[in-house]
């Protein structure tokens, strides 16, 4: 893509034969999970690794995290595909002092630093619960970003996705952790490639990428409000960060090749319709939307089985999950249509929705 920046956070396929039970160490398959990252390769799709449509904090324990970045990386290094992965401090939920979620934290950086991908800051759980206000986030992410090696996203995960996160960056009021969070990247414009923003407010996104300093982006993670977003208006544009960019790679990928164009129109005809089923999947509780993306993937051959890490499976009711398979087939986003046809029947059997 040449105008716009996209990054499509990626799910991984747990193995079907194995024991991924809540609680349970996370059993990957590998096979599935990096040929479905070679698919958003080909669709001219960045790869955000390891990010929460991953999993993360949610049956993806941080031994598989690593060693999915590393995998991930290096496929990407054999194809040249764009990729960015998630440094957190999910590894040390004890961390109970600002100084042992920093060290956490680079613990992580040097991991994606060393496999080749550009870091991506995630939202701290450990950070939320021990920081008594914006001071303590700006201590802690100024000592990372002093010793990152290249220019990293920051992460802004509303609570709508991880409760854990409420009061990020200091203040439960958004007009003040956005000042918090402004006030973090203008002493570090240079260690700031831009902000991932999951708070579902389009009018808030606009505001925030207007006042962004120079040269850094904004990476809309709005899974409601994209199209315009991406789209852009008058004083600028976002780039894209987001877990729906896998559920529509093909629509996603044709879109934005005609934003690339200046077909403006073309770009709305094919993303606009694609908004319901965005909607669907992240309907609240949000948090669970990775159910409808492994789902749909397994609908559209990319993995064996729909099973997921940690039993996620179960995230979703049957009725949702079937509504899914109409909005995708409704939109032509399933690539074997008699293959995903043949799997939902046999589903609808297993969960008594068959008639």
């Amino acid at each position: 893509m040449k105008s716009r920046i996209a990054y499509a956070a990626a799910h991984v396929a747990a193995d079907p034969q194995a024991d991924n039970a809540p609680g349970a160490p996370a059993v990957v398959d590998w096979d599935s999970t990096l040929a479905f990252r070679r698919h958003l390769w080909s669709c001219g799709l960045g790869v955000a690794e390891a990010m929460d449509t991953a999993q993360r904090g949610m049956g993806l324990d941080w031994a598989a995290t690593r060693e999915l970045i590393r995998r991930s990386a290096a496929e990407a290094a054999s194809c040249g595909g764009l990729i960015a992965a998630g440094a957190g401090t999910d590894h040390a939920p004890e961390a109970s002092t600002v100084d042992e979620v920093t060290r956490a934290y680079l613990d992580q950086v040097e991991v994606v630093e060393t496999a080749g991908a550009r870091v991506i800051l995630m939202a701290s759980r450990q950070l939320a619960r021990v920081a008594s206000g914006p001071e303590d986030y700006h201590e802690v992410y100024g000592k990372v970003l002093g010793q990152v090696a290249e220019p990293v996203i920051l992460h802004w995960l509303g609570p709508m996705f991880d409760p854990a996160l409420a009061g990020y960056w200091g203040a439960k009021d958004l007009d003040r952790a956005t000042e918090s969070l402004l006030a973090l990247i203008r002493a570090h414009p240079a260690k700031v490639d831009g902000v991932k923003v999951s708070l579902l407010d389009a009018g808030h996104e606009v505001r925030f990428r207007r006042a962004l300093p120079p040269g850094v982006r904004l990476y809309t993670g709005d899974d409601f409000h994209y199209p315009e977003l991406i789209r852009g208006d008058e004083t600028g544009h976002s780039d894209a960060l987001l877990g729906v960019f896998a559920a529509i790679a093909p629509a996603a990928s044709a879109a934005l090749e005609r934003l690339d164009a200046g077909d403006v129109a073309g770009y709305d005809r094919i993303l606009a319709p694609t908004v319901p089923l965005a909607r669907h999947l992240f309907a609240a509780p949000t948090y669970y939307y990775k159910t409808g993306i492994a789902f749909l993937a397994w609908l559209s051959g990319h993995q064996r089985g729909f099973t997921m890490v940690g039993g996620l499976q179960s995230g979703r009711s049957a009725v949702h999950l079937d509504q899914a398979y109409r909005l995708a087939g409704e939109l032509g986003l399933l690539p074997d249509p008699d293959l995903a046809a043949a799997r939902m029947a046999a589903f609808r059997t297993v969960t008594g929705l068959a008639r």
